[in-house]
């Protein structure tokens, strides 16, 4: 039945608005694809969450989440230079969220709604949030190379400065971004 519930469910997490670009991003690789259709129009190196690999569970796991996902506000203004936000947890985080008692009906029900409605899903649950690609902020040559070389977020995409600028010029409200392991 909740399964059912679940895959009627999953229109919700398209949008009334279309983007000219997708994102792909490739957890394995450790690469954010830019693509229009099956074109790649720009490649970047990223950092993803210290939690290592796998689908992001809970609120503390530092895991990148895995799914199909949207952005859903930009904020050119913070410790990290800009913030793309994801509508992070989407259905499926729910679901399984919910399935496993870390969320309760009221809290998945809550979270379905606002992907219907195109907000951003509640943030305050034990499935986490604040889930994005952001860059460094202030570039040092210690934050440069641990990018370069350590996943380090809290469950976020980390690019540098210099490609998150270039990315924007691809990215709207409403972005696909696909995040696969």
């Amino acid at each position: 039945m909740l399964l059912a519930a679940m895959l009627a469910l999953l229109s919700v997490s398209a949008p009334l608005y279309a983007a000219s670009y997708d994102i792909e991003v490739k957890k394995k690789q450790r690469l954010l694809l830019v693509k229009d259709g099956e074109r790649v129009r720009a490649t970047f190196p990223i950092a993803l969450g210290r939690g290592g690999p796998g689908d992001k569970q809970k609120l503390g796991d530092n895991k990148t989440p895995v799914g199909t996902y949207r952005i859903v506000g930009v904020n050119d203004n913070t410790a990290f230079d800009t913030f793309l936000r994801l509508n992070y947890p989407n259905v499926k985080d729910a679901f399984y969220g919910l399935k496993s008692r870390l969320i309760s009906r009221r809290e998945f029900d809550r979270i379905v709604a606002a992907l219907r409605h195109n907000q951003v899903p509640p943030q305050n649950t034990r499935l986490g949030g604040a889930i994005g690609i952001h860059g460094l902020g202030e570039e040092t040559p210690e934050k440069v190379h641990i990018q370069n070389k350590l996943d380090w977020t809290q469950g976020c995409i980390a690019l540098r400065n210099h490609d998150l600028h270039e990315l924007r010029e691809f990215i709207e409200v409403g972005t696909r971004v696909v995040i696969s392991e």
